[in-house]
């Protein structure tokens, strides 16, 4: 799946990105503001896509002024397949979000990062995720969580077609990053979005804040 553009799934053409501007909002917008928003193709061609999808009435045109103004039209028969195919990546964290609910073994905290996070990921991008858990360096992880780490890469391949990178780290191992002033951090920061335990924000905090009350 592309993750900057999850319409071109099944949508190859500008109609996606254009289908995923107005699915997005219930405001009435210009033919130049969603071409500008979809940044895709040419501002003539978004215009005769636009005017394509009002003729079969999933997007309603309105006159207003010397404009005219276009939205979707939610009560048309494919407008939820619209809907559908515009939210696949909040769908993909949903299902990450709902397989580790499911595991025996509970990470701390697990959030996806990088590309996938930023929605700027091609299809052949990896759907990073940092997954810190409680196993200490000695005793090492149990099968079952080796187990579980698999069949969620399994399932993110099916569900998407993009491979999981899990960045798995204990508590100690994800401090050291932390203080050390890691690289990756820095995307962790900027690109968590949690799907597991607290916020990463929260997450990262409390951490921090424990080990210097020691």
């Amino acid at each position: 799946m592309d993750m900057s553009n999850p319409t071109s799934t099944v949508i190859q053409t500008v109609d996606g990105p254009v289908l995923e501007v107005l699915a997005r909002t219930t405001a009435p917008l210009t033919g130049r503001k969603i071409h500008q928003l979809a940044a895709a193709g040419s501002e003539t061609g978004t215009r005769n896509v636009l005017r394509r999808l009002a003729r079969t009435g999933l997007v309603e045109a309105a006159e207003v002024g010397p404009s005219v103004q276009y939205k979707l039209n939610r009560d048309h028969l494919a407008a939820n397949a619209v809907i559908e195919l515009t939210s696949l990546r909040q769908r993909l964290f949903d299902g990450i979000r709902d397989e580790i609910r499911s595991w025996p073994i509970q990470p701390l905290h697990a959030s996806v990062f990088g590309s996938a996070a930023r929605g700027d990921g091609g299809v052949s991008s990896d759907v990073d995720l940092l997954i810190v858990h409680e196993f200490s360096s000695v005793e090492g992880p149990e099968q079952t969580w080796i187990d579980q780490i698999t069949e969620l890469g399994d399932r993110v391949y099916r569900w998407s077609g993009n491979h999981l990178q899990a960045y798995e780290l204990n508590s100690e191992g994800f401090l050291r990053h932390v203080q050390a002033g890691e690289p990756i951090v820095k995307d962790w920061r900027r690109d968590a979005i949690t799907v597991s335990g607290p916020e990463f924000r929260n997450f990262l905090h409390t951490h921090v804040h424990e080990e210097n009350a020691r």
